[in-house]
């Protein structure tokens, strides 16, 4: 008699780096190697919630198609549409999380009509755990940042209690398990204020995290060592254990797609790792008062670039647009760089600028998909963070892992830095000082460490596996 088959339902938050992520991780539970003698076939199935806007559901419908025609049996079921909320204008954090609230009774719904073995939810849906624990089904969280920001999030409840001021009038550190002391100017500007409902809602997936049959964390263990370890002692909830974990990154797409691209062909004519590439991520764009500065820095630099410059978002929209370089750009930048740059004024192919051999360093927004895009192939960063977890990203990548150079960026002042300071840490990274060079040694190292992982008996692989195995029993039990 055929044995019947484990079915994995997947709720993603639908921003690109959240849908993506936990669909890739979807994909790599259909094609992991077994190793086991349990031969029950995995299924996944993803639970997709209504667009709120026109803008993101035509960028969910794209994602969903490249999904369907890459060849892996990922399913998509749509959910009944639920009307969003419109009393948290601003407080994205906090939009998120309600928004994947009111879905609850139809992924309950879903949960029971597709006889789900386990349910896998992204780090704002944490409400949804009561839907499985009625339904007495093992529950994951899938955590697509990094270990510290996990880290952090765990221990938040504690640290509202210890700090009794916001974070943002706070001049000291902030105690992480596992990591040095952060600076409070490193703590995501989310969880800047209390009364803020975004640090409330944060707080509150801090808690329901320890719920959860187990947590899935888009990182490699060997590049977070200790924030990993601290986590699984229980150190961040002290007395308490975390659940289970299972670190199981890179989980990006690893193929690198050929492009026609005039930026690509433009890099065959570089030398090798002799490039700077500057790209800020789907969100990321600069005003003229920026872009000026940038400029600035670059010429002065000597170093070549490639510089993917967006502008500010159409009336109404979160997206950039392709950039006015006359009106970005100042008089003249372009004739004098010619020889040894290019601004590329919209959405630049990354992932296939990040493998090519003439692309030696990343200046960027420390998105976490484009940091791990990044170490995947061994190039070397500066920070630039703009939102979300990205200050953490950036102290993190200079102070433990060190693949990065720093670059100081003025909070208080929008994010901005100074012509001279992107000036320096551009000749740090790409020249041939001490900084420079113990960030492209460790990014190597990070590559190999990253390779190693995915492959059979890696860090990550086994963690998959073992991810597997805890579906599977929870499927038997």
């Amino acid at each position: 008699m055929a044995m019947a088959n484990v079915n994995v339902l997947l709720l993603p938050e639908l921003s690109s780096g959240h849908f993506m992520s936990l669909i890739e991780a979807g994909k790599r539970l259909l094609g992991h190697g077994g190793g086991d003698d349990d031969h029950r076939k995995l299924t996944v199935t993803v639970l997709v919630v209504r667009p709120p806007t026109a803008e993101s559901a035509s960028e969910v419908d794209a994602h969903i198609r490249r999904v369907e025609a890459s060849g892996y049996d990922v399913r998509f079921r749509h959910l009944p549409a639920v009307e969003p909320p419109t009393d948290c204008v601003g407080n994205v954090q906090e939009f998120k999380s309600r928004y994947m609230e009111l879905y609850k009774p139809h992924v309950r719904a879903a949960a029971r009509e597709l006889h789900a073995a386990a349910l896998v939810v992204d780090f704002f849906a944490t409400t949804v755990l009561d839907a499985a624990r009625e339904l007495a089904v093992p529950a994951y969280v899938y955590f697509s940042s990094t270990a510290a920001l996990l880290a952090l999030t765990l221990r938040l409840p504690a640290l509202d209690e210890a700090i009794a001021v916001d974070f943002e009038a706070f001049e000291g550190t902030v105690d992480v398990p596992g990591m040095p002391p952060v600076p409070a100017g490193s703590v995501p500007r989310i969880l800047g204020r209390k009364k803020s409902p975004n640090y409330t809602w944060f707080v509150y997936h801090g808690r329901r995290f320890m719920e959860a049959n187990g947590i899935i964390v888009n990182t490699v263990a060997e590049l977070e060592p200790g924030l990993l370890a601290a986590i699984a002692e229980g150190q961040c909830v002290p007395p308490r254990s975390a659940p289970p974990l299972y670190p199981m990154g890179p989980v990006i797409d690893l193929g690198v797609k050929e492009s026609n691209e005039d930026c690509i062909r433009w890099l065959h004519a570089q030398p090798p790792a002799s490039v700077v590439f500057l790209c800020f991520g789907s969100l990321g764009w600069f005003d003229a008062a920026k872009a000026h500065e940038v400029a600035a820095g670059l010429e002065r630099s000597g170093h070549r670039f490639l510089w993917a410059l967006r502008g500010p978002p159409a009336a109404g929209s979160w997206h950039p647009m392709d950039a006015d370089l006359d009106e970005l750009l100042p008089a003249g930048f372009q004739e004098r760089t010619k020889e040894r740059g290019l601004v590329w004024p919209r959405w630049a192919p990354q992932k296939e600028v990040l493998s090519h051999p003439a692309v030696g360093g990343f200046v960027t927004h420390c998105g976490w998909n484009s940091t791990l895009e990044s170490l995947w192939h061994g190039v070397p960063l500066v920070p630039w963070p703009l939102y979300a977890e990205q200050h953490l990203n950036a102290f993190e990548l200079v102070a433990v892992t060190g693949v990065a150079v720093a670059m100081e960026v003025d909070r208080k002042r929008d994010n901005f830095v100074e012509a001279a300071e992107l000036e320096r840490a551009v000749r740090s990274l790409m020249g041939g000082g001490e900084e420079g060079r113990k960030a492209r040694e460790k990014a190597a190292k990070a590559k190999a460490a990253c390779r190693k992982a995915v492959e059979e008996g890696g860090s990550s692989y086994l963690s998959l596996q073992r991810l597997r195995d805890a579906i599977r029993s929870g499927a038997a039990a």
